[in-house]
């Protein structure tokens, strides 16, 4: 019903930048929340950062300062922006989305993943 498609991961060096994108597409009559997560080898996946519909933010603190999330609704896109990275942030990054899906019948509040990409970041 919806398909979140990631892009922007990749290598960089320490103190360098990227830039992800979440683009969500489906049967979607409205997307709530949007957030980031990350899960490095052999942790548990943790938040990153969250944006509302309102657009308040929350951040993890070990990337306040660094990382800003933001989202166009026109375009149903989260993006996170990441500066100063350090190598403590290597993790694969996923997307997460709040939304209410169309059905055949009304509407109804579900949550997707996407699929993850990789970020490095090399000391």
């Amino acid at each position: 019903q919806v398909q979140l498609v990631e892009s922007g991961g990749g290598l960089v060096q320490a103190g360098g930048s990227l830039r992800l994108s979440c683009a969500a597409s489906g049967s979607i009559f409205s997307i709530n929340v949007m957030g980031w997560y990350r899960q490095a080898p052999g942790k548990q996946r943790e938040l990153v950062a969250v944006i509302t519909g309102g657009g308040r933010t929350d951040y993890a603190d070990s990337v306040k300062g660094r990382f800003t999330i933001s989202r166009d609704n026109a375009k149903s896109t989260a993006y996170l922006q990441m500066n100063n990275l350090k190598p403590k942030d290597t993790a694969v990054y996923y997307c997460n989305v709040d939304v209410t899906v169309e059905t055949g019948t009304g509407v109804e509040r579900s949550d997707y993943w996407g699929q993850g990409t990789q970020v490095t970041v090399s000391s």
